[in-house]
């Protein structure tokens, strides 16, 4: 059994996790998720009990959640590629730390805007969070671009995992219009050219249903009923 992954749609921070798997050389399978309505549903349940995404399933039949984990269970079969780091290096230490900071700070950053997208408010209650929103991404952004600190990239001398997953969240500003993006140089330019990467081409591609050209070792997609099915024989 290859890995599986399931992804989150539309806007899933799943996104740098399909970029992972990409760059991975990894065979591996997605199974969409649609949020709200499946990823709350009593089947996903059996594969992730918060009903959240992502969700990797090992060949083993192990079940992994949160992105953070993810990352790193793929970043540990890419240490060949520079992509993943021995635990206890400095290396490692490094990305756990900037992975760390894209999982609370940047990711939670959005979490009152997205409130707002998805509930219905007062029209009071609702321009209050915005305005707390707006400011906590705005406050986000600048942190960034003082880890970037004229780096193309957030760690290395090329994109990496830590990349990946900020372009699945960095791109939620094109949403919300939170931010003028072009006011951080260095954020914007990290994740325009991360725009060029033919991994993120074919998730963006994946997520909307369209042609996508994988550069990796993609098998096509499974339904959950399907997903589920192989978690019942590996059990």
């Amino acid at each position: 059994m290859s890995l599986t992954l399931f992804y989150g749609v539309p806007e899933g921070c799943s996104f740098g996790s399909i970029v992972a798997l990409e760059w991975s050389g990894l065979p591996y399978r997605l199974c969409r998720v649609q949020m709200p309505e499946v990823v709350s549903g009593e089947d996903y349940r059996h594969i992730n009990v918060v009903g959240e995404t992502p969700s990797l399933l090992l060949p083993d039949g192990r079940l992994i959640s949160e992105s953070m984990a993810i990352l790193n269970c793929i970043g540990a079969r890419l240490i060949d590629k520079g992509l993943g780091f021995a635990q206890g290096t400095a290396e490692f230490d490094r990305l756990n730390q900037m992975l760390a900071y894209l999982n609370t700070s940047f990711f939670n950053a959005f979490s009152a805007l997205w409130h707002t997208a998805e509930h219905e408010l007062e029209p009071t209650e609702k321009q209050v969070l915005v305005a707390y929103g707006k400011a906590k991404v705005e406050k986000a952004h600048h942190m960034l671009e003082r880890l970037l600190a004229g780096r193309k990239w957030l760690l290395g001398d090329g994109p990496g995992i830590a990349d990946a997953y900020f372009t699945g969240i960095a791109r939620w500003n094109e949403f919300h219009k939170a931010v003028d993006i072009g006011l951080f140089p260095a954020v914007n330019e990290l994740y325009q050219r991360m725009q060029q990467e033919p991994a993120v081409r074919f998730a963006h591609a994946i997520e909307h249903q369209e042609k996508a050209e994988s550069i990796g070792r993609f098998l096509g997609e499974i339904d959950l009923d399907e997903a589920l099915g192989l978690l019942r024989r590996a059990a």
